[in-house]
This record gives structure tokens, C-alpha cells and sequence, in this order.
């Protein structure tokens, strides 16, 4: 059994799998009407970027039960960035994002061809599409997670974790529009960091994996114990990244969860160190779609000031002290605790 890790070699392999059954998808569309090319290219396009961290969780939740190397392991794990690449899709729709890795969304592209074509209500009939495709790479996930190619015993172990990752994803996802426009508020904001991002992007498909593999009851609370708080600590990351990061290297804009007032733990942090003036300001700028640079540059300032992103800075270390620290747990072979001790730095300790 090999116990080198080469993330840049995983991450090929992974983006081969889902090219090789993406395209394989979007010619069977464009079979049942060459209207549907555009649909098919943003299948494929939803799912043709990132770092594969969710795929490689999944991969090291095998790889720590003892199985070996496995092609049809990996392409079980691919599934993983396609329940990503939906609920990207669908975020983006939800929020009206325009951008994300630096191209336009699915939603936004998808206008544009419809205005080249001259469809009449192009922006409506848009976000319908993308709501479809974001539906389309769920269901693909699926089924590339079925057809494998592992045992159906195996696939048998993880089909109630399957049903949780999509319960508590879309959990997520709703209690972030319920609580959209309300007072920013940190536990709220961890909540719903917990169910939109953190559990399928590390607990889940370390779960996931590890099922598949007939992972042991304490190794799979060491999973929990790991890939919770580390799924936090990424989001948390990404949500400083989204504000403070350079819009060259991230792809975003670094005003829209300002725009949307969303509920983040930086925003939470903020007004909570905030005083009534500062409050007052804040309330004034939350939702605006108006809002340019020299707002952000104003917003930065503000958090600098109150000491917010350090705030969140801290929680990040702790919770990553805290899942690294779970490894030490028995059970762990050695292979796959030095690859998740890596996973864990490189999901955290990131510019983009």
C-alpha cells in the first residue's frame, strides 16, 4: 500500500474523472436538442475548478480504515465536488453573486448567452436555468457515487450519511436566508456555518469515506471530532478571504456579503464590538447595492479598527488546534494522519 500523498496528482486524477463523466453528461443533452449546448457547457463548467479538498477528505476517510489505493474509490470521492459544484450553483443564484474563481456565475453567464440570442426575459429565464443545473450536478452526484465501480455492499454503509450531507445542506442553506437582513449575531453565524459549508466539506466526506471503507466506531468519532471543527475554521477563513481578500486571487467581490448582509461571523463580530455610532454607520451600509471601493475601503477600516478579523483569526487556530488534536486519537494510522494534518493547513492557511 502506498502511503505517499501527492495533492497536485490527486487533484489531476479527480479533475479527469469529472471531465471524462461531465462531458459524457452534456453530449447526452445536447443529443435531446442542440438548444441545450449552453446548459451543458455549465455543467461542466460549475464543476471544472478548486482545490478537491472535499474529494481528498473522502479519499483519506478510506485510505485510514487500512483499504488500499483505488480508482473506484476515487471516483466515489469525485462525487464529493459535484455536491460542491450544485450547491456553489445555487449559493450563487440564492446570494446574485456575479462572479466566482474570476469568471461570471452560472446564472450570469447563462444571461449572456440568452441575451446574444435574443430570448426575451434572458434575466428571468437565466436564473431558472441555473436553478436546473444546480439540481442536475446533485443528481449527478449521485450517480457517479453509485456507478463507481464499488462493491454495493460498500456504497451500502454510506447511504444514510448521503441523506444527511443533503439534509444539512440545504439546513444550511436556509437558515443563511432566514437569517439574511437580521442582527448580526456570532452564534447564529456559526450555526449556519456549521450546516452550509462545514459539515460536507470535511465531516461528511471524511465519513463518507471512512463508511466505505467499514471504518471502526472510534475512528469514525475521530472523523467527527476532526472534521467539524475544521470545516469551520475553512469557512471562517473563506468568509475573512471574501472581505479582505485581494478580488485578483479570490474571483469574488469583496462587497458582496456586505451587499447581501449576510449573516457572517466577521459581520457578527463587528457590530458586536461596535459602538452605537459605528452600529448606526454599519446599518446604513448593509444591503446597499450601491456600494463601491471606497465603501469597502471604509469597511476594512472599521473591522481593523474593532479588532474583528483578529477575532476571527483565533477561532480559526482553535478550532484547527482542536481537529489536528483529534488525530492523536487511536486509530489514526500514520499514513493518513500526516495526509490530514496537511488537508487541515491546506484548507485553513490560504490566500485564495
Amino acid at each position: 500500500m502506498s502511503e505517499r500523498w501527492d495533492p497536485d496528482a490527486f487533484r489531476t486524477r479527480v479533475d479527469g474523472v469529472l471531465r471524462n463523466f461531465l462531458d459524457e453528461e452534456g453530449r447526452l443533452l445536447v443529443a435531446v436538442d442542440d438548444a441545450l449546448a449552453p446548459v451543458a457547457e455549465q455543467l461542466r463548467t460549475s464543476a471544472g475548478h478548486g482545490k478537491r479538498l472535499r474529494a481528498a477528505f473522502c479519499y483519506w476517510g478510506w485510505r485510514a480504515t487500512g483499504q488500499p489505493e483505488s480508482d473506484a474509490l476515487v471516483r466515489a470521492a469525485a462525487s464529493m465536488e459535484l455536491v460542491h459544484a450544485a450547491a456553489i450553483v445555487h449559493d450563487d443564484l440564492i446570494d446574485d453573486s456575479r462572479l466566482r474563481h474570476g469568471l461570471p456565475t452560472a446564472h450570469v453567464a447563462l444571461e449572456a448567452v440568452l441575451v446574444r440570442d435574443g430570448r426575451h426575459e434572458a434575466h428571468t429565464a437565466a436564473r431558472s436555468l441555473a436553478m436546473l443545473v444546480g439540481d442536475h450536478l446533485m443528481a449527478l452526484a449521485g450517480r457517479l457515487f453509485t456507478t463507481s465501480g464499488l462493491p454495493a455492499a460498500y456504497l451500502a454503509r454510506a447511504r444514510d450519511l448521503w441523506a444527511a450531507l443533503a439534509r444539512e445542506l440545504i439546513a444550511g442553506e436556509c437558515l443563511e436566508i432566514l437569517h439574511t437582513g437580521g442582527r448580526p449575531d456570532t452564534d447564529t453565524s456559526l450555526k449556519v456555518v456549521r450546516y452550509k459549508t462545514a459539515k460536507y466539506t470535511v465531516e461528511h466526506p471524511l465519513l463518507i469515506g471512512g463508511m466505505l471503507g467499514g471504518a471502526a466506531p472510534a475512528l469514525r468519532d475521530t472523523f467527527r471530532n476532526y472534521g467539524l471543527p475544521l470545516g469551520e475554521a475553512f469557512q471562517l477563513r473563506d468568509d475573512l478571504l471574501g472581505l479582505f481578500g485581494d478580488r485578483e486571487r479570490t474571483g469574488k467581490s469583496g462587497l458582496d456579503d456586505v451587499r447581501g448582509h449576510r449573516p457572517t461571523a466577521l459581520l457578527a463580530e463587528t457590530w458586536k464590538a461596535a459602538d452605537d455610532s459605528q452600529r448606526g454607520w454599519l446599518r446604513g451600509l448593509l444591503g446597499r447595492g450601491d456600494l463601491d471601493g471606497t465603501h469597502l475601503r471604509d469597511v476594512r477600516r472599521l473591522m481593523l479598527e474593532l479588532k474583528a478579523p483578529q477575532r476571527i483569526e483565533r477561532m480559526i487556530a482553535a478550532r484547527v488546534e482542536r481537529a489536528t488534536r483529534a488525530l492523536d486519537a487511536g486509530g489514526t494510522p500514520p499514513h493518513a494522519r500526516r495526509a490530514l494534518r496537511e488537508l487541515a493547513l491546506h484548507a485553513t492557511d490560504r490566500t485564495h
